[in-house]
């Protein structure tokens, strides 16, 4: 604790940006007027008094700070008058205690005089336990300082002080301490608060002392790193030399690395303008320093330049007839796929016999996008096209790609830049021509990197890929020449202006019996190899490819139907090994079941008559294309009890809005004609109607169903049953009009793989059926319709005795 008391009358000594605290001992200079005249005032204040040996004169030592005092001010007692160790007249003082200025007053001397209380400063008696645990924290802190600076023989004196306010006090002395730290140390009467404010001050300046050391020590480590790499890197240079002029050229320095790169671009067969950037590269490396990035960039960006095949190109066989027999063997069936690459190549070889090779700068590449659900040989058909064409084949998977960058490459600056995926392809291939298939092309995606699918707008553009320019290379790429097959299971999911550069080509199943020939002549010699048997071990007849093909898989392609053959192989080698069969064995559809299980499609018209869906009134069987290709899609409907209220349309099965509207045409046609069509619709104001479609899981929408929805209401409302043999497909309008709608070749394969006879089509859409293969047409009875009582005559069972309604 503190107070003040004692009024005493003193000389001022002024200290310009200077503080003494009690306890310190300062040399002050009497060249200065104002120290001169306060001390010779105290010394005459002292001989006035006529204290005997002993009484040393007395001064106030008072910070001055841009001309205004402090409030407080310290008791100096002049200890020495002399000289300083520079020769110049000094006095030693010695601050004794605190002192609060109050009024000026007059004196002996030029000095200022003013009255002032001494501050009498009081310690409880113990110590507490805080302050004790604070006066060892400024020892610890105040010693680790010191030895830092090396003033061992200063640490001792700081741990024998025991005095709280001797101890804080004891902060004057420290140089790192600013005037205002100072005055506030001054100006702290209380002991303990000042010792705190001491501790604080004494712990910041450590901490920044810490962070200083670090960050000398850090660059002092990459002067050091960078002295011994710069020495290092000389050493290497002499080494090098010296081998070269013992064993010729064994390493090569900057300018001789350059003119390396300079005689390689000279002798390259690069293009025109792509020689002029590559010898502008060359010339800022000659410029730029080992130590320089860009000197790295620059060398990656030439030995990219230099691997292109830019006037490499490989001669087309304008064998067409070869072409077409290697199409043949590879793959079965894809007429329409095998007809392009054939009028392709027959162009082709028209072009180069009149010299019309290049025309306006670009040349007879192709842009085919082959479209068609999984498995159909999307991928495969164009190895086998490179194979007829004699070209290079280069697949890009462009599968979940999403960055821009992938197809336009990276901007030089950027770490670890690349070109994009089709100059690399074009690389990777060779030559200037290639196949390059871009696979899954509706699976590109877009985020903030960019839209990759609009970055292919240019790649796919006849009219403008002579000139494409990656992102990385900067300079023209002709791809003007290269023949580009994208992949895709879903023609919605592309672009549409992607779309319209490029030629669609569909691919929409195989009948049973191309997939019997595929099995036979590609899937078993393939899985017969992989199960390690021989051709002669293992046989499968006709017979069990076709029931392999019809009743245990049902798809457009024949992925699953080689996962079939695989496993009936593997089964067979297993029971050789296991000595339950002997080999060479004939595998007959008599066998399948012993051998993989029963059938998972057995079609509708082979299932007992009860347990067939249309066996009772209200299930209608339509068609429908999926992602994997065109399936059969059954539409089931039920009239709620009078007795529940339950008015209105109810539709299930996960539909879209187009659909939706669909079921909704569908019921108003027959609420507004059912007198015409013989059918009790009075039923249809007061019950509610329900519209299910089954695997609900599945969303479907799309207008194709209209006709097989009425079917299953009037079918409901009439009470017979809808035909097992019969599938339709149509939209419906409120008048009953069939409309045309889409995917006919893959409905007419879905319902010949499920065992259906007779479909209903709509008149417009009879021009389709060109498309269909004909033994798929020997097999169905196709009926265009015009108008949905058509479609009832020819769908309704008639009844054989009266039926009550359905509930």
């Amino acid at each position: 604790m503190a107070s003040t008391s004692t009024p005493l009358t003193l000389p001022v000594l002024p200290l310009d940006d200077e503080v003494v605290l009690p306890g310190m001992v300062v040399p002050l200079d009497l060249n200065d007027n104002d120290v001169r005249a306060a001390v010779e005032a105290a010394q005459a204040a002292a001989r006035s008094s006529g204290s005997v040996g002993g009484s040393k004169p007395k001064v106030l030592l008072v910070p001055r700070i841009d001309g205004t005092y402090a409030n407080t001010g310290v008791l100096g007692t002049v200890e020495q008058v002399g000289r300083l160790a520079d020769g110049d007249p000094g006095a030693l003082i010695r601050g004794r205690s605190r002192v609060r200025i109050g009024a000026g007053t007059t004196g002996p001397g030029a000095a200022l005089w003013v009255e002032g209380l001494a501050v009498e400063e009081t310690v409880p008696e113990p110590l507490p336990g805080s302050v004790t645990e604070l006066v060892t924290e400024y020892k610890a802190l105040a010693t680790n300082w010191l030895k830092k600076r090396g003033a061992w023989q200063v640490v001792d004196r700081v741990q024998q002080i025991d005095d709280v306010s001797a101890l804080a006090d004891n902060s004057g002395y420290s140089p790192f301490l600013s005037t205002p730290q100072k005055v506030e140390l001054l100006e702290t009467a209380d002991p303990v608060a000042r010792l705190k404010l001491a501790t604080e001050q004494l712990r910041e300046h450590l901490a920044e002392q810490d962070v200083a050391e670090s960050i000398a020590k850090d660059v002092q480590e990459g002067v050091d790193k960078q002295q011994r790499e710069f020495l290092l890197r000389r050493q290497l240079d002499a080494v090098r030399k010296e081998l070269r002029e013992l064993n010729g050229e064994i390493g090569k320095d900057a300018a001789e690395e350059s003119d390396d790169y300079r005689t390689r671009v000279e002798a390259a067969d690069l293009p025109e303008k792509v020689r002029e950037a590559a010898l502008k590269e060359v010339e800022k490396l000659e410029r730029s320093s080992d130590q320089s990035p860009e000197g790295s960039w620059i060398r990656t960006w030439l030995d990219t330049v230099l691997e292109l095949p830019w006037n490499e190109r490989t001669e087309d066989e304008y064998d067409i007839q070869g072409a077409q027999r290697v199409l043949d063997a590879e793959h079965s069936g894809l007429e329409d796929v095998k007809e392009r690459i054939t009028e392709y190549l027959a162009v082709r070889k028209r072009r180069s016999e009149r010299g019309l090779g290049v025309v306006g700068g670009r040349r007879g590449g192709a842009v085919l996008a082959l479209v068609g659900p999984p498995g159909v040989g999307k991928t495969s058909l164009g190895e086998s096209v490179a194979h007829a064409m004699g070209r290079k084949f280069v697949r890009v998977a462009l599968g979940g790609v999403r960055d821009e960058a992938e197809i336009r490459g990276h901007r030089r600056t950027y770490v670890g830049a690349l070109p994009g995926r089709i100059v690399r392809a074009i690389k990777e291939a060779g030559s200037m021509n290639p196949v390059v298939l871009l696979d899954e092309i509706d699976k590109v995606g877009s985020d903030f990197r960019g839209d990759p699918a609009a970055a292919l707008l240019e790649v796919l553009d006849p009219a403008q890929n002579h000139t494409f320019r990656d992102h990385y290379l900067e300079v023209e790429l002709d791809l003007s020449d290269v023949v580009f097959l994208a992949t895709a299971n879903v023609l919605e999911a592309i672009p549409e202006a992607l779309l319209d550069r490029m030629e669609l080509v569909r691919l929409d199943g195989y009948t049973e019996d191309e997939k019997v020939v595929i099995a036979r002549d590609h899937l078993l010699p393939r899985q017969l190899e992989r199960a390690g048997l021989d051709k002669d071990e293992v046989t499968l007849g006709e017979s069990a490819l076709r029931k392999l093909a019809g009743e245990y898989t049902r798809e457009a392609g024949v992925r699953n139907l080689e996962r079939s053959v695989a496993r009936l192989l593997r089964k067979v080698a297993a029971q050789h090994e296991l000595g339950e069969r002997e080999l060479p064995f004939t595998v007959e559809d008599t066998d399948l079941r012993s051998l993989i299980g029963r059938p998972h499609h057995v079609p509708e018209a082979a299932q007992d008559p009860a347990e067939r869906r249309t066996a009772v009134p209200g299930v209608a069987t339509g068609l429908a294309v999926t992602g994997a290709g065109g399936d059969v899609l059954y539409v089931e409907a039920s009239l709620a009890d009078p007795e529940t209220g339950a008015a209105g349309l109810t539709l299930t099965g996960q539909l879209g809005d187009v659909m939706k509207e669909s079921a909704q045409i569908a019921l108003s046609f027959l609420r507004s004609h059912g007198a015409e069509l013989e059918l009790p619709v009075a039923d249809l104001k007061d019950r509610g109607v329900h519209i299910h479609f089954p695997a609900g899981a599945v969303p479907k929408d799309g207008p194709s169903a209209g006709v097989t929805m009425t079917t299953a209401l009037a079918s409901l409302l009439s009470g017979r049953q809808v035909r097992t043999d019969v599938a339709m497909t149509g939209e419906v309008s409120l008048t009953g009009r069939v409309l045309p709608i889409g995917g006919v070749k893959q409905k007419l394969l879905a319902a010949h793989r499920a065992g259906i006879t007779t479909v209903v089509i709509p008149k417009r859409n009879e021009a389709d059926l060109d498309d269909v293969p004909a033994e798929v047409l020997e097999k169905l009875d196709v009926h265009p319709v015009t108008d949905v009582r058509q479609v009832l005559e020819l769908a309704l069972a008639p009844a054989a005795l009266e039926v009550p309604v359905a509930a």
